[in-house]
């Protein structure tokens, strides 16, 4: 099966990446670190409700675009892209969906479409990427999926500053389904989600690098005319190609419920991640001591891939993997 883009997804993803482009430049995704400019985040987060992002993946009738997971796909690639240092794919791809798909038993959609709203996820330890700027948290744990109003903060230094994490006291109340189904769909729809940012990330990464090496020079030439060069980049591009492909099958079984839709997802999940840590790894040594420093771009690009791919669950997604494919536990002997 080909996996492409149609023109309506294409346009609509054009429609993001510029917007983005003008409203998501580095320095905003610098603002989003301590101390930072809260208000320019928030004006960020207005202009994407003001393109109706929030209602992508809900049904029109509920007040959504009524776009599918393959859609969300190019969407959240060019969130990823632009490093966006707000809780975009969690309001967007998982907390809407769900709440249109229960009734909205406590009545946050309007307020989420509406940009008034923001949703994070609730991670392992109670600690919650965004959960500095959330306004409700979704709690995915136990077969069950709870949108809460999150009570004490502590804040909590992480690898990505922008991603403003804090560990918050979840009531034990606020469910909203405990259908098994749903719930697993809401955990692979935030999968996928983190696999198109990853993709986002590596092409932003790869940008930024071919500019540097296209004009950074020794011995009198652009280091990108180094074979050296080239070979490790074009290793690195291969990696995200390939990957891209397998990020849209996994939308594309979400969005039809096949019978692989688990085992699709975490195939673009592992291929996703391992495509972006090597972009960043290969993007640092390119850039060579440049690339380590927080005066440089390439830095927020990186340690937003690192803080993603570390919180993605690799060994479960390798685990799911193996049964799929019925492989001894344990390994082989």
């Amino acid at each position: 099966m080909r996996f492409c883009l149609d023109a309506d997804q294409v346009a609509l993803r054009d429609a993001v990446r510029d917007m983005l482009a003008l409203e998501c430049p580095p320095a905003l995704v610098r603002a989003a670190w301590p101390p930072g400019d809260p208000a320019a985040v928030a004006a960020l987060w207005r202009d994407l409700a003001r393109m109706g992002l929030f209602g992508a993946a809900v049904s029109v009738h509920c007040g959504g675009l009524g776009l599918g997971e393959t859609d969300l796909v190019p969407i959240l690639t060019e969130v990823g892209y632009a490093a966006v240092p707000l809780p975009v794919a969690e309001t967007m791809a998982v907390a809407a969906p769900l709440l249109a798909a229960t009734g909205d038993p406590g009545g946050y959609l309007p307020g989420v479409l509406a940009g008034t709203t923001r949703v994070a996820i609730a991670g392992a330890g109670d600690l919650v990427p965004y959960g500095m700027l959330a306004d409700l948290v979704l709690v995915l744990r136990d077969g069950r999926a709870r949108i809460v109003e999150p009570l004490t903060t502590a804040v909590v230094s992480t690898v990505d500053g922008s991603r403003a994490a804090a560990r918050l006291a979840l009531p034990s109340a606020g469910t909203v389904t405990d259908d098994p189904e749903l719930v697993d769909l809401c955990l692979d729809r935030a999968d996928l989600a983190t696999a198109a940012q990853l993709l986002g990330l590596g092409r932003r990464m790869l940008d930024l690098t071919v500019g540097y090496v296209g004009t950074r020079r020794q011995f009198g030439a652009p280091i990108g005319s180094f074979q050296a060069v080239q070979h490790r980049l074009a290793d690195a591009l291969l990696g995200l190609e390939f990957a891209m492909p397998a990020v849209l099958a996994a939308g594309w079984a979400l969005a039809h419920r096949t019978g692989s839709r688990r085992q699709d997802v975490s195939i673009a999940v592992l291929l996703a991640g391992d495509a972006a840590r090597t972009m960043a790894k290969t993007a640092i040594q390119c850039h060579g001591a440049i690339g380590y420093t927080v005066e440089y771009d390439l830095h927020l690009y990186a340690k937003r891939t690192w803080a993603l791919a570390a919180s993605c669950g690799t060994d479960s997604h390798l685990d799911r993997l193996a049964a799929a494919l019925d492989l001894p536990k344990g390994g082989f002997p």
